[in-house]
C-alpha cells in the first residue's frame, strides 16, 4: 500500500511537471509560418539590423537615413503588447524579451514593414509601428515575429484585429489561449519575483521616488562602491542609453553571506524599503535582509552574478550641469535634468581645473580631512567631494590638487542643494 501511495505521488508530480513544461513551452500550431510576406505589396519595407533590444515589443533598429535621418528607427511592434520589463516588472516580461532577442540575434536577415504605404508613428511620436520579419537562413522564408509572440502567449492583444494581418493575429491569440501558453497558462512565471516587494527597474524608481516613498521594492544592479555601511548600485537602461543608480544602506543588519553579496563587482538583487534620508538630503533603500537558513526567501538580497565593473560613464560638464534625459512610457514621455537622474551612478569627467579646495577641519567630525574641490571646465563650475583620502599612511591634503588639472571618476551625489561628484579613493583622481 505504501509503495502504491509513493508511486501515485510520484506520478502526480510527474504529470504536474509535464503540464508546467507544456504551459511554459512554445506553440506547436505555427500560425506565424502560415503568414506570407508579400514583397510587392503597397506597404513600406526596409531590411534592418538591431541597435538595441528594449523589451519584447520594442527594438531600436539601424536604418538608412532615407528612412530616418538619425539612422535609427525605434520600432514598436504592431498588434502586440508584451509584459513590461523597463518600468514595473511584469510576469513573463523577461521571457518575452528573451524570445525577441533570441529570434533576432540569430537571424540571417531582419525586415520591418509598415501596415500601409507609410511609416506611422505611435502615440508617443517617437516610435514607429511596424511588423517585424526575420529569416533564419538565406533560403528560408521570412517569419512574422509579432504573430509568433501572440501564438506563444508572450503578448496580449493590442488592436490585433484591425490591421493587415488581423485574421492571423486573432487565430494566434486563440491558439495560445487554447494551449494555455505562458500569460494564458495560469502558472507562475519562474523568472518573476513573487515576494511582497514591488518589482521594478532603478529607472522607474528614480523617476518616481515620491510615489515609492515608504514602499518595499526589488531590483537588480551592479555594486560599484561600498562605503560607510552603504553601497551604490547601478543598472543600465537601454531605452535612454544611460545608467540609473541608487544608494542602498545596509547598516549593521547584515553579516557573513549577506555582506559577501554586496561586494563591489557583484550584480545583486536588492530588496528593501525606499526612504528619504533627511540628514543627507537624498533618497536611499534600506531595511535589507539575508536569512541564512532560508537563502531563497524572496525577501532576501540575492547574488545574481559576479565579475562586473562600474560603468564610469564619460560625460562633460555641459551634460552634468545642463543635460536632459527623456524617459518614455507606453503613452507619455517626461523630460528630466541629467544630474538628478544620474545620482548614484558612476561617471568620469576629464580636464577639470581645481580653482579652490575646502577641507573639513572639525576634528569631531567623521569627515575630518575630507575635501571639496571647486573645479572649472571652460566657463562651468562644478564640485568634487572626497572622503578622507589616504596615501602611504598619510592623509592627502589640498596641496596635492590645488591649481592642478585633473580627471575624476566618482559617484554622482547631492549635497546641500547641489549635485557633485563624490570620490572615495585616491586613484579616482588623476592629476595631469
Amino acid at each position: 500500500m505504501k509503495k502504491l501511495s509513493k508511486f501515485l505521488s510520484f506520478l502526480l508530480i510527474l504529470l504536474a511537471a509535464i503540464f508546467m513544461v507544456a504551459a511554459m513551452g512554445e506553440s506547436k500550431a505555427d500560425i506565424a509560418g502560415q503568414v506570407v510576406l508579400n514583397l510587392n505589396s503597397e506597404t513600406v519595407k526596409q531590411e534592418v539590423t538591431v541597435k538595441t533590444f528594449i523589451d519584447g515589443d520594442t527594438t531600436h533598429f539601424f536604418v538608412p537615413e532615407s528612412v530616418n535621418e538619425t539612422g535609427v528607427l525605434k520600432a514598436r511592434y504592431l498588434a502586440v503588447n508584451t509584459p513590461e520589463i523597463t518600468g514595473k516588472i511584469e510576469e513573463y516580461g523577461k521571457k518575452a524579451a528573451d524570445f525577441t532577442r533570441e529570434r533576432l540575434s540569430g537571424a540571417y536577415s531582419i525586415l520591418i514593414e509598415s501596415d500601409n504605404g507609410a511609416w506611422n508613428k505611435d502615440s508617443t511620436g517617437d516610435r514607429y509601428l511596424v511588423w517585424v520579419w526575420y529569416k533564419e537562413s538565406a533560403n528560408s522564408p521570412y517569419r512574422n515575429l509579432n504573430i509568433e509572440l501572440l501564438e506563444n502567449g508572450l503578448a496580449i492583444a493590442n488592436s490585433s484585429a484591425n490591421n493587415r494581418y488581423g485574421d492571423y493575429c486573432m487565430t494566434a491569440i486563440s491558439s495560445a489561449k487554447e494551449d494555455k501558453l505562458n500569460v494564458y497558462s495560469g502558472q507562475k512565471d519562474p523568472d518573476f519575483y513573487y515576494g511582497d516587494a514591488i518589482e521594478l527597474t532603478i529607472k522607474e524608481l528614480r523617476t518616481n521616488l515620491e510615489f515609492y516613498n515608504g514602499k518595499k521594492v526589488a531590483f537588480n544592479g551592479v555594486i560599484t562602491i561600498n562605503n560607510a555601511n552603504a553601497v551604490y548600485v547601478e543598472q543600465y537602461d537601454a531605452e535612454t542609453d544611460m545608467f540609473f543608480g541608487m544608494s542602498v544602506y545596509y547598516g549593521y543588519g547584515l553579516s557573513g553571506k549577506g555582506l559577501e553579496i554586496l561586494r563591489v563587482g557583484n550584480e545583486a538583487r536588492i530588496v528593501g524599503t525606499v526612504q528619504y534620508y533627511e540628514a543627507g538630503g537624498t533618497w536611499q533603500v534600506s531595511g535589507l535582509n539575508y536569512r541564512t537558513m532560508k537563502p531563497k526567501d524572496p525577501g532576501n538580497i540575492q547574488l545574481v552574478s559576479e565579475g562586473h565593473a562600474p560603468a564610469y560613464t564619460l560625460i562633460d560638464a555641459e551634460t552634468f550641469l545642463r543635460g536632459k534625459v527623456t524617459v518614455r512610457g507606453e503613452e507619455t514621455e517626461s523630460v528630466f535634468d541629467f544630474a538628478p537622474m544620474a545620482i548614484g551612478t558612476s561617471v568620469e569627467i576629464k580636464n577639470l581645473f581645481v580653482e579652490s579646495v575646502y577641507t573639513t577641519l572639525d576634528e569631531d567630525s567623521s569627515s575630518y580631512g575630507a575635501m571639496t574641490l571647486t573645479c572649472k571646465a571652460g566657463n562651468d563650475i562644478l564640485q568634487v567631494r572626497t572622503t578622507v583620502l589616504m596615501e602611504n599612511g598619510e592623509r592627502i591634503t589640498e596641496e596635492k590638487y590645488l591649481g592642478k588639472m585633473i580627471d575624476v571618476k566618482g559617484i554622482v551625489d547631492y549635497y546641500e542643494g547641489a549635485h557633485q561628484i563624490k570620490v572615495f579613493m585616491p586613484n579616482q583622481i588623476l592629476i595631469h
